[in-house]
């Protein structure tokens, strides 16, 4: 019975690390080739000007005169912003979330189209609001960069390109995090890399392109590379 046992124990661990071992190779080549620490910046009038550069290059007039936004993140969850009311509807699976960004609290939830109230609401209401400020920041950021809380330094890059580095000090869900925008000869964002406490590797580039022009003018990406992995933004619109 005991060898039996030990049989078990050894093939479970056997498959355990068949399965982990990979993993851990790939990971640890990922961090070796990737992780760098943050770059220092100065902050200050030319941080800034570089920020309105890209609101410039954007058309940030035309962003912010755009009302209403809808868009798929990845075929996972599709948000119609009313941003003039600060309302976003999400949908995820079974539930919609009517989250009010002005309070919270004045949030209606949704499951099957059945209004739902007390504690199951509250916990939906919190999913999608983590839901939202993720996924809203990969289609709005650059338009992000002079938020309250918002920090921004000027660095030079090893080829003497200047990049725009940005940390948001307080709000969202992961206050602290940093980005470093990376440009391309026009001054519009390309691609940004990430410090942030849901990444394991600091450093990260994503690439920000297949920028599209909603019919109210607003700029937004389509499409993002993070190392192997796409992020669809589906069919994106945008009106006044």
């Amino acid at each position: 019975m005991k060898s039996k046992s030990k049989k078990i124990i050894k093939i479970a661990t056997g498959v355990i690390i068949f399965f982990t071992l990979p993993s851990i190779i790939l990971f640890g080549f990922l961090f070796f080739k990737y992780n760098e620490a943050i770059p220092t910046g100065i902050q200050g009038k030319k941080a800034d000007a570089l920020a309105y550069r890209m609101l410039e290059v954007l058309d940030y007039e035309a962003y912010k005169n755009t009302n209403y936004i809808e868009w798929t993140f990845n075929k996972r969850h599709h948000f119609e912003w009313k941003k003039n009311e600060g309302v976003c509807d999400v949908f995820w699976d079974e539930y919609r979330v009517s989250l009010n960004l002005n309070d919270y609290s004045l949030s209606k939830v949704y499951v099957h189209s059945f209004k739902k109230n007390g504690e199951m609401a509250e916990a939906l209401i919190n999913e999608a609001i983590k839901i939202f400020n993720n996924d809203s920041f990969w289609l709005v950021a650059p338009y992000k960069v002079f938020d309250e809380g918002a920090e921004r330094r000027l660095v030079k890059l090893n080829n003497n390109e200047e990049a725009l580095l940005v940390t948001y000090t307080f709000g969202g869900s992961t206050p602290g995090d940093s980005y470093l925008w990376l440009f391309d000869d026009a001054g519009k964002p390309k691609s940004f890399k990430m410090w942030t406490s849901l990444l394991p590797i600091d450093g990260l580039e994503a690439t920000w392109s297949n920028w599209i022009t909603t019919e109210s003018g607003a700029q937004l990406p389509t499409f993002h590379k993070l190392l192997f992995i796409g992020i669809d933004m589906g069919v994106i619109k945008g009106t006044e």
